[in-house]
């Protein structure tokens, strides 16, 4: 999905600090390991949980949440096609997934001053995936395994295992915005 490979900074989860920090706005990267989505039902009952001083249903220290509802998966595959929604829309539940450690998301599409401030505050990055390429970046996926919130249906927290998926830094943890920095 990029003109070079060679390029991309490779990366691999739980996320190192030091190799967040060394992301710039523009960067290709090649993210590998465990990846979980959630779309806008699941972050609010992330954030419920949170406010009701109860654990999250798993460990999100270190880990990249992906904006993302997988369709349903056909015979033969791991997954159905996987792409990115509009990140905006989950911009009111970023500060306490933050504070959690959370340390990168991955979306498509502008986010808020309030969202670059915050990712520059806890030292995190926004991933952009390419919009409407679902079906290449469902082939980037190993494996996939529903963690909570089943009566979700797509939009349930799933846990994917995922090899070089091709991301651009969208905002990096100094809260330089791609949409701002390049013409």
């Amino acid at each position: 999905m990029f003109a070079s490979n060679r390029r991309a900074v490779r990366l691999s989860t739980p996320l190192d600090p030091g190799a967040v920090a060394r992301l710039r706005c523009g960067q290709e990267v090649l993210l590998s390991g465990t990846v979980y989505t959630a779309r806008d039902q699941a972050h609010r009952r992330l954030v419920d949980l949170l406010k009701a001083g109860k654990r999250l249903p798993f460990d999100v220290r270190g880990q990249v949440i992906y904006y993302c509802g997988p369709t349903k998966t056909p015979p033969g595959r791991v997954i159905g096609a996987c792409g990115p929604t509009t990140a905006g829309r989950m911009d009111p539940f970023m500060a306490p997934l933050l504070r959690q450690g959370v340390r990168a998301v991955i979306g498509k599409g502008r986010r808020s001053a309030e969202v670059r401030a915050l990712l520059k505050k806890h030292k995190a990055v926004y991933f952009l995936a390419t919009g409407g390429a679902g079906a290449l970046l469902a082939r980037r996926v190993s494996a996939r395994r529903r963690v909570c919130f089943a009566d979700l249906g797509p939009e349930a927290v799933v846990r994917l295992t995922v090899k070089d998926f091709p991301l651009i830094v969208g905002i990096d943890s100094r809260g330089r915005d791609v949409f701002k920095e390049v013409k």
